[in-house]
């Protein structure tokens, strides 16, 4: 298959930038002339309204746009679609918006009377704007795939984070792998699969008053192990810290946690810094400011995996197993 890379032009908004960059110079690793990031500006009227301005031409390209709709959330929404809209009206061939944190997505159902899906609602104006293709890394919950009516490539960190402790840990018998509730044990039993260790579960309840989550029950063993705790979005931390002192007082022998999306809303560091917590893993799909790094949160960029789909895309190929390779894995892979 003759090499399209020429044809590939990446755009970045304003909430990756870092991971862009990266994603940008692996993608020209591959390409005799290198490659670099499209031209584009975005600017904010006095008035709150969101401008981009495409600079140079793109008609006829295979656009991809890399934005995670992380806080400001609307912002960045808003940005998305304009940008979208912006090479659509520019003739771009394609355009595959690349979310790798997918906003609104924990609001996938009506809870109450009279709710909105809004999860839905994004996905319908991420499409009405003129995207073709999402790429997206582990949505809160996986039917929000059927939100679109447009092919949807589903990453998932479970394997970035599977990699990582075979190799932290080496011997894996005395680890247990934790759910800090009900609605991730799906997803964390697939992760203590991979690990070949056992599950527990904490059993989170919110109160009738709307206060805070509360853990009322323990289901498993992790006395004198060490325990993984593993969720999607890390967002306020106070159900990740009350889950890892769950665990300490049921005898674990430390507590580790990785989570795909450090959202990190309020005083969620101080909370991570101050809890039993020896290590918090995450993944770039959200850019991490210099005021809330930690020595406690370590990232891991997943820069090799949305460049290697991106290749895959362009060139028509399945993602099939990309989908179940890690960061390690991937870039290995890359070298041969």
């Amino acid at each position: 298959m003759h090499d399209k890379i020429g044809d590939i032009m990446i755009f970045c908004a304003s909430a990756n930038p870092k991971m862009a960059h990266e994603v940008v110079r692996l993608l020209g690793c591959d390409s005799p002339n290198g490659m670099e990031i499209g031209k584009s500006t975005t600017e904010q009227f006095a008035d709150g309204e969101t401008s981009v301005k495409v600079n140079e031409t793109v008609r006829g390209k295979d656009v991809f746009i890399i934005q995670s709709t992380a806080p400001p959330t609307n912002d960045n929404l808003m940005e998305l679609l304009i940008m979208i809209d912006a090479m659509r009206r520019s003739s771009a061939g394609r355009i595959t918006a690349i979310v790798p944190y997918y906003g609104y997505a924990r609001q996938d159902r009506r809870a109450r009377s009279h709710d909105p899906i809004s999860a839905k609602l994004v996905a319908d104006l991420i499409t009405t704007a003129g995207a073709n293709r999402i790429l997206s890394m582990d949505l809160h919950c996986p039917q929000i795939q059927g939100f679109f009516n447009i092919p949807l490539d589903h990453l998932q960190g479970i394997y970035t984070f599977a990699e990582y402790y075979k190799e932290g840990f080496g011997d894996l018998s005395d680890v247990v792998v934790v759910s800090p509730d009900f609605g991730s044990v799906a997803r964390c039993n697939r992760f203590a699969d991979l690990l070949d260790v056992p599950l527990a579960i904490a059993d989170k309840r919110r109160p009738d008053d709307g206060g805070p989550p509360v853990i009322r029950n323990f289901i498993g063993d992790v006395e004198g192990k060490h325990a993984i705790l593993l969720d999607d979005v890390l967002s306020t931390g106070q159900s990740l810290c009350n889950a890892a002192e769950i665990v300490m007082k049921y005898g674990a022998k430390s507590v580790h946690a990785c989570v795909t999306h450090p959202v990190l809303c309020g005083n969620a560091v101080e909370l991570i810094a101050n809890s039993p917590l020896e290590e918090v893993l995450v993944l770039d799909t959200i850019q991490i400011p210099d005021e809330k790094k930690h020595e406690k949160i370590k990232e891991i960029s997943i820069a090799p995996l949305m460049a290697k789909a991106i290749k895959g895309i362009h060139y028509n190929l399945s993602l099939g197993q990309l989908s179940k390779m890690g960061w390690r894995s991937c870039m290995n892979e890359g070298k041969n």
